[in-house]
């Protein structure tokens, strides 16, 4: 950190020291605060609101107040048919970032193999999701993002993955891929119909290991993490994986949204989703249209189908952190929320798996579980050791979100603020200038943006000031719409979006496009 003025003109920073005495349009005084670079979010779900009729929502708020500049969109193997028709989308609307557009695997997949996805890809498909990359490339992506635990992405194989992600090494394209698990199985999994020979986030690091040094092309382990109670303690060999195989070249790195909570909207559901086909099957005769409680109350009258349910709803409850970490959000009943699953459990004189019965039984019937309930499935030593680590950008995993809207994940309002405020101010896990290298080159060395994600002369003027004795987010699991503080001014190409922790609402982001060979120094 140093003292100094920053003048800017045309979008540009043009000088940088003691400017006193000299003349411009207009000063800011944000003396004692710190001018950094705008904040760069690797994983973004911008992209459906930045294509809204409305026009506040295309300006971002919830991310704009947290000091965001740029969003990597199209993220999980999801994302448009055509980069240049979403690019003249957002041209055409204006948007309130910039905007890095990124080829959904998920989507040329679809494209390449129709509904026949559910098996590995042959030749032919193989070749065709070749052209859709080059062809997406080519219109202006980034890379390839990957949702290998959704559908239809988790039928990919590690060869055809490598094969794809090889077409990026010409452009010199980024792979920002969603694990196979973050755990140790997929978030699909459950006992009591799946093999249980699935693959864990260690396979899934080991697999990414491989297709780096076979392609050479740059990749994040996006939103990384160490979820469910018997993976707890991962982090270290992960973090161990990741490190040997950069110290031996490998351009691999990471990036997370720094909460022991997982889950975009709080809206988990403890009753295993297969109880209402496995009902139809055995009962093709029985009333359809049931309501979710009724649902339960059928699959508890059967006794093979019930001993079923109690065995996955507690492996689900021990993937979300367990009873003692599942805390109950919105509930019919005034008295149980704020209350965790194992506290309702003792109150109630049962187990955690027959109290998760009762929330559906005695909730809201026609809501799926009967309640809202958060679960905090990571721990927070592993998610403060990957937040240490210099490999790991900071991410929200947030679309754009309305105070009107329903449920989100605090992430949404408060991702980068709280790196600075809880991982770097107060609990000092890593300074405050790797907070803010984390969230800015960092992710522009990999993404080989040129003149961005620093404060330097000719760079480009996208900026956030903030004061650190106020910074902090203020997103809870009950109250997520809530802006976080602290973040004075936010500029794109030097204009102001946030003034005063005011949102302008100004649309002067840009779609940008790639330039450059790989940035020196990103490794």
């Amino acid at each position: 950190q140093f003292r100094a003025d920053v003048a800017i003109s045309a979008g540009r920073i043009v000088a940088i020291g003691n400017l006193a005495g000299r003349s411009a349009q207009r000063t800011i005084d944000v003396s004692n605060q710190v001018i950094a670079p705008g904040f760069i979010d690797l994983h973004s779900h911008a992209d459906k609101g930045l294509v809204s009729s409305d026009a506040l929502r295309r300006a971002a708020p919830n991310l704009a107040t947290q000091g965001i500049t740029t969003v990597v969109i199209n993220q999980d193997g999801r994302g448009p048919a055509s980069i240049a028709a979403q690019r003249r989308d957002m041209e055409k609307l204006g948007v309130g970032l910039n905007v890095i557009q990124m080829i959904g695997h998920g989507t040329i997949r679809r494209a390449a193999m129709k509904d026949g996805y559910r098996r590995a890809a042959n030749k032919i498909e193989i070749d065709e999701m070749r052209r859709l990359i080059r062809a997406g490339m080519d219109d202006g992506a980034f890379g390839i993002t990957a949702g290998l635990e959704y559908v239809p992405g988790r039928w990919s194989t590690p060869a055809e993955m490598k094969t794809l992600i090889g077409q990026l090494a010409p452009y010199q394209g980024v792979y920002v891929v969603h694990e196979r698990s973050s755990g140790s199985r997929p978030m699909w999994y459950f006992p009591s119909q799946d093999n249980p020979a699935q693959p864990s986030m260690i396979d899934n690091l080991q697999e990414l290991i491989e297709i780096e040094a076979a392609t050479g092309v740059t990749i994040v382990a996006t939103h990384i993490k160490a979820r469910g109670v018997d993976f707890w303690g991962s982090s270290r060999l992960m973090i161990d994986m990741i490190s040997k195989a950069r110290e031996k070249g490998a351009h691999l790195f990471a990036d997370q949204y720094a909460y022991n909570t997982s889950g975009s909207d709080g809206r988990i559901v403890l009753i295993p989703k297969w109880l209402k086909t496995r009902l139809e099957t055995a009962k093709p005769a029985a009333k359809k249209n049931l309501l979710p409680a009724e649902l339960l109350e059928q699959g508890l009258a059967d006794e093979k189908i019930a001993a079923d349910l109690r065995r996955d709803i507690y492996y689900e409850m021990m993937r979300r952190g367990g009873g003692d970490h599942i805390v109950i959000v919105e509930h019919v009943k005034a008295d149980y929320v704020g209350k965790t699953l194992s506290q309702l459990a003792t109150i109630n004189k049962c187990n955690e798996v027959e109290m998760a019965i009762r929330l559906q039984l005695q909730g809201d019937r026609t809501r799926p579980g009967g309640a809202r309930l958060r679960g905090f499935s990571m721990s927070e030593k592993d998610v403060e050791a990957l937040a240490a680590m210099p490999w790991t950008a900071t991410s929200t995993d947030a679309g754009i979100a309305l105070p009107g809207d329903g449920p989100v994940h605090p992430r949404f309002y408060g991702a980068f603020p709280r790196k600075i405020r809880r991982f770097a101010l107060d609990r000092k896990i890593i300074s405050l200038e790797e907070a803010i290298r984390v969230s800015t080159s960092l992710p522009a060395g990999i993404l080989q943006l040129e003149g961005r994600g620093v404060v330097r002369l000719g760079a480009h003027a996208d900026l956030v000031v903030f004061d650190p004795q106020r910074i902090h987010d203020r997103a809870d699991a009950f109250k997520p719409h809530q802006y976080s503080e602290g973040i004075s001014y936010v500029l794109i190409g030097g204009e102001l979006i946030v003034e005063k922790e005011r949102l302008l609402g100004n649309l002067t982001g840009q779609v940008l496009t790639r330039t450059g060979a790989r940035a020196a120094g990103s490794k």
